[in-house]
């Protein structure tokens, strides 16, 4: 399965009173939650021993990438994973992501081969991991409502809290504990887009007072956590060799 994304998007830092105001206005507009099987997000991310894409990605260029692997909840083996390639060009998102068990997933990752059927999502993965020199590198995990309307396809709308990572244990499958970087009265608002919000969107967006922000998870727990450990943005021999070689699931 290969699923393709091209959007703008935007994001908010929502107090839970303004979150709760949102939520009231999409429901008067036909919006309800999308159902992943669980709220949890967890996201690993591939980069290079100095996180060169992640520094890249800081400098705002007018193009950058990103590859993740993304599942819901805690998974097992069998458990669906979702292989992206992310890519941003003057402004626009092209998220483009195949779906693969996942001890399959995080294995053929860790090679550099992925099967025949992800298709050009896959080999778009494989040249990144081996143009890069890509290795596991981050977790970022956190809890989301996303919210969706048959009547308005073109716009899906999350509310994401708890943010947190870890640089260790980067087997997904790992209950290890991560590092909350977000205030428990913080939520992050992304707006997905095709283009132009709706009028009623930008009115809602009035009336609770929303303030567009700046703001990568990834990036925020790069710049604020992970290189002041590290200020080089240099990994120990050790700390690569679990990210080359992490623990089978």
């Amino acid at each position: 399965m290969e699923e393709s994304f091209a959007r703008v998007e935007t994001k908010y830092m929502l107090t839970p009173a303004q979150e709760a105001a949102m939520e009231r206005g999409l429901r008067a507009y036909g919006f309800r939650w999308m159902d992943f099987g669980s709220p949890a997000v967890q996201s690993l991310y591939y980069d290079t021993a100095v996180h060169q894409l992640i520094r890249t990605s800081l400098d705002r260029p007018a193009y950058k990438e990103k590859l993740r692997l993304r599942t819901y909840g805690l998974p097992g083996a069998q458990t669906m994973s979702f292989v992206e390639v992310k890519k941003k060009y003057n402004g626009v998102v092209y998220k483009r992501r195949t779906a693969l068990p996942f001890a399959e997933a995080y294995h053929c990752l860790a090679k550099g081969q992925l099967p025949e059927e992800t298709g050009q999502v896959g080999r778009e993965a494989v040249w990144m991991v081996k143009r890069y020199g890509l290795i596991p590198s981050t977790v970022i995990a956190y809890d989301r409502h996303a919210w969706f309307s048959n009547r308005e396809p073109d716009i899906r709308i999350t509310f994401d809290r708890n943010l947190a990572f870890r640089t260790f244990d980067l087997n997904l499958a790992s209950q290890a504990e991560n590092t909350v970087f977000t205030q428990p009265d913080q939520r992050l608002m992304e707006i997905k887009t095709g283009g132009v919000y709706p009028l009623w969107l930008t009115r809602l967006l009035e009336e609770v007072g929303a303030e567009r922000i700046h703001y990568s998870k990834y990036g925020y727990a790069y710049q604020h956590y992970i290189a002041q450990k590290d200020p080089a943005g240099e990994r120990s021999d050790e700390t690569c060799l679990k990210a080359f070689f992490p623990k089978a699931v």
